[in-house]
C-alpha cells in the first residue's frame, strides 16, 4: 500500500491504494466516479479515457500510483465545470445525436475535451485522429465527429 495524493475532478484527495491498483478501479471503486467505463480491459476500445494533466490516457492500463502529484479528470468533471449542467461538448454530443447505446461517450467525450483544450478548431482529420483509439460499435462515428465539430464552432 501507498498513500496516493492527487488533484481529482479539481480536487484534492488522499487516499491509501494498491501498488498495482489501476486507475479505472481507483475512479469506480475507490472514489465513486461511475462515469469512466470498463470496456476491454487491456487498452483497445477507449471506453475508460481520462484526461491526466489535461491529456487523454487510458486508465484500464495506468497505475493509480502513477498519477501521484497529478491532475487526473473523469467525465463528472465536465458538467462539474459547467455548473451541474452538460458543458457544451456534452450539449453537441446529446444535440447532434453521437451517442446510441452511450457506453463508448464518456470516453470520446473525454477525448474529445482533451483535443479541443490543445486545438480549439480542429480539421475533421483532427478530430479522427484524436478519436482514433475510441472504439463505437452503434453509431459508425459521423454523428460524433459532427458532435465535435458543433462544440468546435460554439462562441468560447
Amino acid at each position: 500500500m501507498r498513500v496516493l495524493s492527487l488533484l481529482l475532478n479539481r480536487r484534492p484527495r488522499i487516499d491509501a491504494v494498491a501498488d498495482n491498483l489501476l486507475l479505472l478501479d481507483y475512479l469506480r471503486e475507490t472514489a465513486g466516479l461511475t462515469g469512466t467505463k470498463r470496456g476491454c480491459d487491456g487498452g483497445e476500445c477507449g471506453a475508460c479515457t481520462v484526461l491526466i494533466d489535461g491529456r487523454p490516457r487510458l486508465a484500464c492500463i495506468t497505475l493509480a500510483a502513477s498519477c501521484e502529484g497529478r491532475h487526473v479528470e473523469s467525465i463528472e468533471a465536465l458538467a462539474e465545470s459547467a455548473g451541474g449542467r452538460m458543458s457544451d461538448l456534452q450539449r453537441a454530443f446529446h444535440e447532434k445525436l453521437g451517442t446510441q447505446c452511450g457506453y463508448c461517450t464518456p470516453g470520446m467525450i473525454m477525448a474529445a475535451e482533451g483535443l479541443l483544450r490543445r486545438n480549439p478548431h480542429p480539421s475533421e482529420a483532427d478530430i479522427r485522429e484524436a478519436l482514433a483509439g475510441n472504439l463505437c460499435r452503434c453509431t459508425g462515428y459521423v454523428k460524433i465527429i459532427e458532435s465535435v465539430q458543433a462544440a468546435a464552432t460554439r462562441p468560447i
